[in-house]
């Protein structure tokens, strides 16, 4: 999973990317986190950029469920000694991250789940941000030519007007490594996961971090989950929520001074 460790604070930072992304999407973020943190960065198995092809073979028997991931998260972290760690999971991340903090709390002091979505699929009462239709469509295009889906993927993710420092081409680079087969079968698992109940069940603390205006992930569902997380009986202290005044599902990449100050309000002021 290619795990690189930067810096050497007495607080650990594990920074996990989404979809379509790599270790190097933090690019623009580890050396001034690298200063004050011990940062680690590393590529899930779906990633273009993992040493392992679980995720790319047509018909491989690779469990492709954020709980599958959830296992894999556990056993690097157990890998590489990792104790009370802060675990910021972006985009699907954050899920693998809360299923993982429920198996094994031990493991996280703290979880921010940047643009984090339980179920991207709008349902009575509940907005997740896609049509049934919508994500048939994606996963349609997906399959029929990922080459040419990509980029235009990219620049709706990234968000229209942020590409000042080369966003939506950082992204796209990474995005398009992956293997079209994984990202098929990687992307139906996210589009198609409701996760919702595992929320009330999370008990470490939590900062949810969303941008006022992300196209995968609308602001409500961040509302959804802090009062989702506020539901529990089992000892969970419920979840703060932190709007970026930016565009974009990666405020990493659109607004990385942004984003190092909100990490840093979160986890020094504490």
């Amino acid at each position: 999973m290619n795990a690189r460790v930067f810096g050497e604070g007495r607080e650990t930072l594990v920074l996990a990317h989404g979809y379509g992304g790599s270790r190097f999407i933090w690019d623009d973020v580890v050396p001034s986190l690298a200063e004050k943190f011990r940062v680690v960065v590393f590529d899930w198995s779906f990633s273009g950029a993992a040493a392992t092809d679980r995720h790319n073979d047509v018909g491989g028997d690779g469990e492709c469920s954020y709980h599958g991931f959830a296992d894999e998260l556990v056993a690097l972290m157990d890998e590489l000694e990792l104790k009370s760690a802060v675990f910021v999971g972006h985009s699907m991340a954050g899920m693998i991250g809360c299923i993982a903090s429920v198996a094994r709390p031990d493991l996280f002091s703290r979880l921010v789940l940047v643009g984090a979505s339980p179920r991207y699929i709008n349902e009575e009462g509940y907005e997740g941000g896609f049509e049934r239709g919508e994500v048939d469509a994606m996963l349609g295009a997906i399959e029929a030519d990922f080459a040419a889906w990509a980029p235009l993927f990219a620049e709706a993710a990234v968000g229209a007007g942020v590409d000042d420092g080369g966003a939506v081409a950082k992204f796209a680079k990474q995005l398009g490594t992956m293997r079209p087969c994984a990202a098929l079968r990687v992307m139906r698992a996210v589009l198609t996961c409701d996760v919702r109940g595992v929320l009330p069940s999370v008990a470490a603390p939590c900062t949810i971090v969303h941008c006022a205006r992300d196209a995968v992930a609308p602001l409500a569902v961040a509302r959804y989950m802090q009062r989702a997380m506020g539901m529990g009986a089992g000892g969970g202290r419920g979840a703060d929520t932190v709007v970026i005044e930016a565009c974009g599902h990666f405020p990493q990449l659109s607004a990385p001074k942004e984003f190092v100050r909100v990490l840093e309000d979160i986890l020094l002021d504490r």
